[in-house]
């Protein structure tokens, strides 16, 4: 990737030196591993000390589990935004069947039998005094 490809995408200011920093360190890790990959680990390990053998080995691990974890990272993701949601879904209100009906039904004017008697028209509102 080079500087002009970088200044043409889209992306926030601050965090180019970010991408640059990783880049290099992306490259880094390429030439390690071109290296590593030319010559045979058995050749390579009789080559070095015990000590370094041990830290060649860590390293080796470190880097399958990074890459394994990187590689698996959207699956994690996904999990976690499938049990937000169903979080999200135990908060959320719910409706109360009961309320709702009480309240559509003391909304709409029903005559019952006081009205019926005493006028024929809906009461318009009290009057102050």
């Amino acid at each position: 990737m080079s500087e002009d490809d970088i200044n043409t995408e889209e992306y926030p200011t601050e965090i180019n030196d970010y991408l640059v920093a990783f880049e290099k360190s992306l490259g880094s890790v390429d030439e390690m591993l071109r290296t590593m990959m030319s010559v045979s680990r058995s050749d390579l390990l009789q080559k070095l000390e015990p000590l370094e053998q041990a830290k060649m080995d860590l390293v080796s691990v470190y880097m399958l589990n990074s890459m394994f974890w990187g590689k698996y990272v959207e699956r994690i993701r996904t999990y976690m935004n499938k049990v937000k949601e169903i979080a999200d879904k135990k908060k959320a209100s719910k409706l109360d069947k009961g309320a709702a009906s009480r309240f559509v039904r003391n909304a709409l004017w029903e005559p019952n039998a006081e009205n019926e008697h005493t006028s024929k028209t809906p009461a318009k509102g009290k009057k102050r005094k």
